[in-house]
């Protein structure tokens, strides 16, 4: 059963991805947190907090990130280095109003910090479930509506980056179905 705090966690990424009109994004969230239970089964509240909370810079993401994202691109340093990096503040802000222990906090706010690259194991793995997830419930939307917004190979690129990132065999595994399948619907 999940703590306390990683429900206040995830009421929190809740409320403010359906504040900010991207409530569609949640199940994303909750997945992420599942599979990393599922690549580690005695996963602390820190990694499972981490998983839950990865992209929550997303629902409070400020103009220059949108630009970075698309001059940059989905995929590189210059705009995943400051979503992982802003993402790690508004968590940690966060946890500090809940009171929760500072261990747990410095903790949750470096798994998040390197989320899209890792780094660790353990940021590895919040990394891994975060490809796992993506493949599992974001593909359709890049292969409908991002094909129409930046075009096909940008997706491709995305895919490739979101698979070839993933450093767990288990993880792989689990995503090459689902990353074959969406490189053959876009034709390659």
């Amino acid at each position: 059963m999940p703590s306390k705090l990683y429900q206040q966690v995830e009421e929190f990424v809740e409320d403010s991805f359906t504040k900010a009109g991207k409530a569609h994004q949640i199940k994303h969230f909750k997945r992420t947190a599942y599979w990393v239970k599922q690549l580690r089964p005695d996963a602390d509240d820190a990694l499972l907090i981490s998983a839950v909370a990865h992209d929550i810079e997303r629902a409070y993401r400020q103009k220059d990130l949108l630009e970075k994202k698309h001059t940059a691109g989905f995929t590189h340093k210059e705009f995943f280095g400051p979503h992982q990096d802003r993402g790690a503040e508004i968590i940690e802000d966060f946890l500090k109003k809940q009171g929760a222990a500072q261990e747990l906090v410095d903790r949750v706010k470096m798994l998040v910090s390197k989320h899209e690259e890792g780094g660790n194991e353990d940021q590895n793995l919040v990394k891994d479930a975060d490809s796992v997830s993506f493949f599992e419930n974001n593909v359709e939307h890049f292969l409908t509506d991002k094909i129409d917004e930046v075009g096909k190979e940008k997706v491709k690129m995305k895919l490739d980056w979101m698979f070839n990132r993933i450093s767990s065999e288990k993880a792989k595994q689990i995503t090459r179905p689902w990353y074959e399948q969406a490189i053959k619907r876009l034709g390659y």
